[in-house]
């Protein structure tokens, strides 16, 4: 089922510590609505009462789609999006995208209306992030293997490699808004 309201999504990819929460929280500082991938597996294993560690959420966020389907997560995703639009929200951001089954997902149920953008950032650099953020830090050896599960089991690449938009970082933060002011400029978004 297409939706009969037009809505634009503003959908973020990118491998671990590539800096996706920062774009996203950059973009929904200006007062759009999200919608977070990640938030329906942690609201599922939270559900099942699994205790947060990277080693669950890997294992979790694996198989409760091979359990529910590839589509498990962007189901409940096009449904959050369906209620946005019904409360007047035609602005979306979508945290998170992972998989090439969502990313299809959403084109079909979305015709005309997602845009794609990929925050990418050098191995190196992203994996050194992630050994210094607060909130769920990684070894440099558990990003490698995150890297490795999300690119062969989540077909995490494919959305990445398709995406409509690339944001580079690599260097400050007003490097990064710069580049997403760019997009949202030129996907209508800053019109409104």
């Amino acid at each position: 089922m297409t939706t009969q309201k037009q809505a634009r999504i503003l959908a973020f990819v990118g491998l671990t510590g590539s800096g996706k929460s920062e774009a996203v929280h950059y973009v929904t500082e200006k007062g759009y609505p999200k919608v977070y991938f990640g938030g329906v597996i942690l609201g599922a294993m939270k559900d099942e009462g699994i205790e947060w560690t990277e080693t669950n959420e890997k294992e979790f966020r694996e198989q409760i789609r091979e359990r529910e389907g590839k589509d498990f997560v962007v189901k409940r995703i096009i449904d959050e999006i369906h209620r946005l639009i019904d409360a007047g929200q035609h602005y979306i951001v979508a945290d998170g995208l992972y998989t090439w089954t969502e990313y299809k997902a959403l084109k079909h149920e979305f015709p005309g209306e997602l845009t794609v953008v990929a925050v990418v950032a050098p191995k190196h650099l992203r994996h050194h992030r992630l050994t210094l953020r607060p909130v769920r830090p990684l070894t440099v050896e558990e990003a490698n293997q995150r890297d490795w599960a999300e690119i062969e089991n989540l077909e995490k690449g494919g959305p990445i490699a398709i995406a409509d938009y690339f944001v580079h970082n690599h260097k400050d933060i007003n490097y990064l808004e710069q580049q997403l002011d760019a997009i949202l400029t030129d996907t209508g978004f800053a019109n409104q």
